[in-house]
């Protein structure tokens, strides 16, 4: 099996710039617990411009298999939360492919792959996530896109939250992910077939994560699956019953579900 070992040192820094670009109070300093989620702005995998995809992710072959397939998604994740990673020390990745498989779908061929990442700082144990990435064809200019899930109404809390194109660059460039959709304009729109920039589904997640934990207390488990893309120029309703959160769009669509299990459950 496949594996890819990274070291990083939690800079406190690059998390508190974070916390300023979510319009939060930069309050990660040396020695204080990382916020949930947030380990997204660490381990970064530089690599020149010949070993980039035409999509600006790394290309696949190495940790991820090629499928032939161009344009890829992350699906979901799920995440196991054991400690809390603690800003300015080191910390260990180990990252494996768990699986991968090519089926056919109802907008043809797609590929389906499961990274698992391991976070160590020292002896302890933080987290484990899973993130299911998939992998499509070229957009036809005569295929039909299914229609999107509604989401559903029943909320007892909800938030609105709003995007534009400078949160999408700065989280892109925190994230060191250089997937075009989500700031090069041209390209979303005529090579993948998008409206207009696409939100990350990672910052979505970060959200629906950040308020779980404001209304339930720290986090135990969280999975969440991406269900329809969402616009930068869009406005968002974070919304949660009970352990269900999920994300809707201005129109009612369903761009997100997620579940979240607090610590003392």
């Amino acid at each position: 099996m496949a594996e890819e070992i990274q070291t990083d040192v939690i800079d406190p820094a690059r998390a508190a710039a974070f916390q300023v670009a979510l319009g939060q109070e930069g309050t990660v300093t040396d020695g204080t617990p990382l916020p949930l989620f947030f380990h997204q702005l660490y381990f970064w995998s530089p690599r020149p411009p010949s070993e980039l995809g035409r999509d600006g992710h790394t290309k696949v072959g190495g940790l991820i298999p090629d499928m032939g397939l161009p344009r890829r998604m992350w699906a979901g994740g799920r995440l196991e939360f054991n400690a809390p990673l603690i800003a300015g020390r080191s910390a260990k990745r180990r990252s494996t492919c768990d699986s991968s498989a090519s089926k056919n779908g109802r907008s043809g061929p797609l590929g389906f792959v499961t990274l698992r990442h391991e976070i160590w700082q020292g002896d302890t144990h933080c987290l484990t996530e899973w993130q299911d990435l998939v992998y499509r064809q070229n957009p036809s200019p005569d295929q039909v896109k299914p229609a999107p899930p509604t989401a559903r109404t029943d909320e007892t809390d909800r938030h609105e939250v709003t995007f534009d194109s400078t949160l999408l660059f700065r989280y892109s460039g925190l994230t060191f992910n250089g997937h075009r959709i989500h700031y090069d304009l041209d390209y979303a729109r005529d090579v993948e077939g998008y409206a207009g920039l696409v939100v990350h589904g990672p910052l979505l997640a970060q959200l629906l994560m950040l308020f779980a934990e404001e209304l339930m207390g720290p986090l135990a488990r969280f999975s969440f699956r991406a269900t329809a893309p969402l616009m930068n120029f869009e406005t968002a309703t974070l919304c949660r019953e009970g352990q269900t959160l999920w994300v809707s769009g201005p129109d009612g669509r369903q761009c997100m579900i997620a579940e979240a299990v607090a610590r003392s459950e």
